[in-house]
C-alpha cells in the first residue's frame, strides 16, 4: 500500500517555519544537502534540481500534498515546484494559478489519502504544513524529521491540534557536521483509515 511519509524540516524546538510561514532560517548549505539531494531527490523543487546538474534518480514519491501556505512560500519563485509529482493543495479558499498543473482542493485530506490510497502509485509526500499535518496525524505511516540546530521560540509547529499522544518507533538515525540530524520513525501499529478505523 501508498504510504503517507511526513517528510520536513523541524527546529529543536519543534517548529518547520516562523510564525509568518518563513523558512530561510534553515541551513541550505553543508553536508546534509548532498544526502538530501540524492536520497530524497524527489523533495527537491525543479528548478533547483535543474539549476544543481542533479540526475538522483526520483521515483520514491508520485504525489504530495501540502496546505496553501506551505505552497505560497515559493510563489515568488514558482508556481510549479514539483512538476514531476502530482502536486494536491489544500486550502477553503484559493483556487489554482492559471494554467497550472497544481490541484487545489477543500476536500477533507483524510479523504484524499484514502483516495490516493486506492490507487497505483509510489508514497505520498506531506510536505507542510502543520494544519494539514495535524488533519492528517493519524493517516501517517512514516515520519522524516530533518532536525536543524535551531530553536525559534515561535512559530508554525510541526503538528497543530490538540493534545493527542501517538507512538512512532525510531528506525534510523543520521547526524551531520553540520548539526542536522535526520530521524525517521515508524507508526507503532497501523495508520488509522478515513473513517477512524485502522487500515
Amino acid at each position: 500500500m501508498r504510504e503517507l511519509v511526513y517528510y520536513v524540516a523541524t527546529t529543536l524546538d519543534g517548529r518547520i517555519a516562523s510564525p509568518k510561514g518563513a523558512f530561510d532560517a534553515f541551513a541550505v548549505e553543508g553536508d546534509h544537502i548532498d544526502v538530501i539531494n540524492t536520497d530524497w531527490a524527489d523533495t527537491v523543487p525543479d528548478a533547483m534540481y535543474r539549476a544543481l546538474g542533479l540526475t538522483a534518480p526520483r521515483g520514491r514519491f508520485t504525489t504530495v500534498l501540502m496546505g496553501w501556505n506551505t505552497f505560497a512560500a515559493g510563489l515568488e519563485f514558482t508556481d510549479d515546484p514539483y512538476p514531476h509529482l502530482e502536486q494536491i493543495v489544500f486550502s477553503r479558499t484559493r483556487t489554482a494559478p492559471e494554467g497550472s498543473s497544481i490541484r487545489v482542493t477543500d476536500d477533507d485530506p483524510r479523504r484524499v489519502v484514502a483516495d490516493l490510497r486506492s490507487k497505483p502509485g509510489g508514497d505520498i509526500w506531506l510536505c507542510g504544513g502543520g494544519d494539514v499535518a495535524a488533519q492528517l496525524r493519524d493517516e501517517i505511516d512514516r515520519l522524516v524529521i530533518k532536525v536543524n540546530p535551531l530553536v525559534f521560540g515561535d512559530g508554525i509547529p510541526l503538528f497543530a491540534g490538540e493534545y493527542r499522544p501517538a507512538a512512532f518507533e525510531l528506525t534510523a538515525s543520521r547526524a551531520f557536521a553540520s548539526g542536522v540530524v535526520v530521524n525517521e520513525y515508524r507508526r507503532r501499529g497501523p495508520a488509522a483509515s478515513a473513517d477512524g478505523g485502522n487500515a
